[in-house]
């Protein structure tokens, strides 16, 4: 018993022998692995493109891109300049989807800052306010001068101006700020020739352009309509669709209606069914309206009209609200 007693004591002490050398050590292991995963995720944090010119892969962030159509990179000018007539076919096909892609989209519209409702596309249900430089539903003006009993901003909870020169100074302290409503507003008092400000229908058109570079739908349609009638700028039906349709992208719905008028003149009948269908489901009524003319002859199917006559009056629901009705019969305006 003794001597098998001293082999298996000897048997364990090999074995603890040959485990302690064949086993690594932990935290080396751990070391390893955490170096391997590092290098993994270094490789899949660095986004790669291959140049369209000469096949080399560079880094995307560090590389050229097409500034036309941005769907190819270069990894460096030279490349880019050497490939732009092999591009040019193909670039300009692009730009052309993407901006039938963008023309085409539908967008929310804008809400009341106040009762984030939104607003009634193609009506003036709603006032710029030159103090705080937000535009506010006639409901929620109406709202605050039944609560408070006099007329104060309300948003800003500020007192009207009490001159034309006041208001002024307050609009032109928004434009030095980039609002471009407040661009609008003066090109359309140079427009008019209203409140002391000579009529100047060439400088209307340059604030009007200003405004709609500052993301002012309602400037891009005001010019657009200056190109159409030749309102300080001789007639220019081509700019004037542009700029309808840059009006379009941002929302104007007034804007979309008469792109769907000058589609139809040019018997584009798809497209301009497109631009009406559109206008009806924001809650555009002169949209749903051509969207009629278009199913009665034929060009919109059954479906489509029902479907986009759906959408329309769930628009005009969701516009509504018992403070515009009350400022609409009321005739609360500012």
């Amino acid at each position: 018993m003794g001597t098998t007693d001293d082999n298996n004591d000897q048997c364990d002490g090999d074995s603890e022998e040959i485990t302690s050398s064949n086993k690594e050590c932990t935290s080396c292991e751990q070391n390893n692995v955490d170096n391997i995963s590092e290098g993994i995720d270094i490789v899949a944090m660095v986004d790669t493109s291959t140049c369209a010119n000469c096949g080399k892969e560079g880094i995307s962030d560090n590389m050229n891109i097409c500034n036309k159509c941005k769907s190819v990179k270069y990894c460096n000018a030279a490349c880019k300049k050497k490939h732009r007539t092999k591009h040019k076919k193909a670039c300009e096909k692009r730009v052309a989807e993407l901006h039938e892609e963008q023309l085409f989209k539908e967008i929310e519209p804008e809400e009341c800052p106040l009762c984030l409702v939104p607003f009634i596309n193609g009506n003036k249900t709603e006032s710029f306010k030159s103090c705080c430089g937000k535009i506010i539903c006639n409901g929620c003006i109406h709202a605050m001068k039944m609560s408070e009993g006099k007329d104060l901003c309300a948003f800003c909870r500020t007192p009207p101006s009490s001159s034309d020169e006041e208001d002024l100074s307050r609009v032109r302290q928004l434009m030095d700020k980039g609002n471009g409503e407040a661009f609008c507003l003066l090109a359309g008092l140079y427009s008019r020739g209203r409140m002391g400000i000579p009529q100047d229908y060439q400088k209307a058109n340059e604030l009007y352009l200003r405004a709609g570079e500052l993301g002012c739908d309602e400037a891009y349609y005001n010019l657009g309509h200056s190109y159409h009638t030749g309102t300080g700028v001789e007639v220019d039906k081509k700019k004037a669709k542009h700029y309808y349709e840059l009006a379009a992208m941002n929302g104007n719905m007034n804007a979309r209606h008469n792109l769907g008028a000058v589609e139809a003149m040019a018997r584009n009948n798809e497209r301009a069914m497109r631009h009406c269908i559109i206008a009806a489901r924001a809650g555009h009524e002169k949209g749903l309206d051509g969207v009629k003319i278009g199913y009665n002859q034929g060009i919109v199917t059954k479906d489509e009209y029902a479907t986009t006559l759906r959408a329309y009056h769930e628009r005009q629901k969701e516009m509504k609200s018992d403070a515009r009705g009350k400022a609409e019969t009321l005739g609360t305006f500012s």
